[in-house]
């Protein structure tokens, strides 16, 4: 029996909730939208690669928007894609603050929440 609209979604947002914290316990030497092991990290990226929240903050952060924006229709990928940008910009304002990281992480995170909210979905 075919799968409907909804029961697919259904699948791929349990199959995010899996695989984040499989993720996130992989491996310490990379976050999930850079390596760690690169050289010339930023101050923000070394206080990522160097605190295990912000690591994790960063693999649930990379893993939703890479989720919602394969939902999105092809013409709502780039404002979704420039706004992460403008959003890397801010995050590496931040420098080595924790706290100034882990709010910026939970904002984006709720931003691209919202994102979802949005999108239309199979009754």
């Amino acid at each position: 029996m075919p799968m409907s609209g909804t029961s697919r979604l259904s699948l791929t947002v349990a199959a995010l909730l899996i695989a984040v914290p499989i993720l996130a316990f992989s491996t310490t030497a990379s976050a999930a939208s850079f390596d760690c092991n690169r050289q010339g990290l930023a101050a923000d990226e070394m206080a990522i690669c160097e605190n295990r929240d912000l690591n994790d903050l960063d693999v649930k952060m990379v893993t939703t928007f890479e989720l919602i924006s394969s939902l999105l229709p092809m013409g709502n990928r780039g404002e979704l894609q420039d706004q992460q940008s403008a959003w890397l910009r801010q995050r590496q304002n931040c420098g080595a603050d924790v706290d100034c990281l882990e709010r910026a992480y939970e904002d984006r995170i709720t931003q691209i929440n919202r994102v979802y909210d949005t999108i239309e979905k199979p009754q």
